[in-house]
């Protein structure tokens, strides 16, 4: 179990979050959900044990996670918001280091690599250097990099960025079959449609702090709309974004 306690960071004077508690049990799938500047890469890293909190706890199986970091990543798979790779490594260069570092076995490490590249469409390109990659494709690479050591929680910053049609549809099953096997999934992400689809639970940051904790199906209900895109405009937009499009067409038009 992935746990936040009372969760919080300033930077000087600034909030970044305040308060954020949460558990995140086996085989359950949190949709992390906010508008930009609402705190959610903060959380992220400090999940992760990037930053540090200026108060509160992560804890994994019941215990700090900065009493044996190592020990916490091993069992961690992260897909960072922004693909950050090593331009003038291959794909399989940058896996096999990677896998290296994860301290896996060498006959698992590179028939996992293999199979992976192949399933993710890479293997053709497994000599190319990332610099010549698509977005895309480094983004599956992430993925890869993520999934390879077969770990029990996936922390998951807009995994799908990137992505062509066929790639959403699989990680979005993929999402779903690791959730059936037990992995638990901390979901970042702004397009609500595969939220709603994949996630069993919800937490909605508005200005660092939760304004709606709860299953899906709990949070719906409570505001009373049929949809997350209903509930995400309901708590956390102030504007009308119906007017607003009409408004930005009538600028263009009057030019």
């Amino acid at each position: 179990m992935l746990e936040a306690r009372g969760l919080s960071k300033f930077y000087g004077s600034v909030l970044a979050v305040r308060d954020i508690s949460f558990c995140l049990q086996p085989g359950q799938v949190l949709g992390y959900l906010g508008p930009n500047g609402s705190g959610k890469s903060t959380t992220v890293k400090m999940l992760t044990g990037l930053l540090e909190p200026s108060d509160g706890q992560v804890i994994y199986d019941g215990q700090d996670i900065r009493k044996n970091l190592m020990a916490y990543r091993k069992r961690l798979g992260y897909v960072p918001e922004e693909a950050n790779l090593y331009p003038y490594l291959t794909g399989q260069e940058y896996l096999d280091m990677v896998a290296t570092l994860r301290a896996m076995p060498s006959p698992r490490k590179n028939k996992t690599i293999r199979s992976l590249l192949q399933l993710f469409s890479l293997w053709p390109h497994r000599h190319v250097t990332m610099g010549s990659y698509s977005k895309g494709m480094r983004q599956r690479i992430l993925l890869i990099a993520a999934l390879m050591d077969n770990p029990d929680v996936l922390i998951l910053d807009e995994p799908l960025s990137g992505l062509d049609v066929t790639s959403v549809l699989v990680i979005k099953n993929l999402i779903q079959t690791l959730s059936a096997h037990g992995k638990s999934v901390f979901y970042c992400s702004h397009i609500l449609e595969v939220v709603e689809k994949v996630c069993s639970h919800l937490i909605i940051l508005r200005k660092g702090q939760v304004i709606a904790q709860g299953t899906t199906t709990e949070v719906r209900e409570h505001i009373g709309k049929s949809s997350l895109e209903g509930v995400f405009l309901h708590l956390v937009e102030e504007r009308d974004v119906v007017q607003m499009a009409h408004d930005i067409v009538s600028v263009l038009a009057a030019v």
